[in-house]
């Protein structure tokens, strides 16, 4: 892994993970009080995530379980990692679909980094 040599690239390359959320959001045509509801917090922490760069990972898999939408595979193909991409490849998450192992381990055990 090479080390950045200043803010810029490390700015260029960070996936704006809350642009993502409400971009599909409004793709869905869904609302803002639709989506607090299917992740059970108030409509004003939603609007606080799209402003977010980043997110935890447990509210990250109930959005992307609300909206249908694997919002992991972004980071991944941030990555450039083909092993992780070709097992994500572009599934989507249903309500009823029980965490991957890897978001299991992630929420269990609070580890932020794999």
């Amino acid at each position: 892994m090479q080390h950045r040599k200043d803010n810029t690239d490390l700015a260029e390359s960070t996936l704006f993970i809350g642009k993502l959320i409400e971009e599909e959001l409004r793709r869905q045509e869904r609302s803002v009080t639709w989506l607090s509801r299917k992740i059970h917090c108030d409509r004003r922490n939603v609007y606080d995530i799209f402003k977010r760069a980043d997110i935890d990972t447990s509210l990250l898999y109930r959005i992307s379980q609300a909206l249908h939408v694997d919002f992991f595979e972004c980071y991944s193909r941030q990555l450039g990692a083909p092993a992780l991409q070709s097992r994500v490849s572009t599934a989507t998450i249903s309500e009823n679909t029980p965490p991957p192992p890897i978001v299991s381990r992630l929420i269990i055990n609070n580890i932020v980094a794999v």
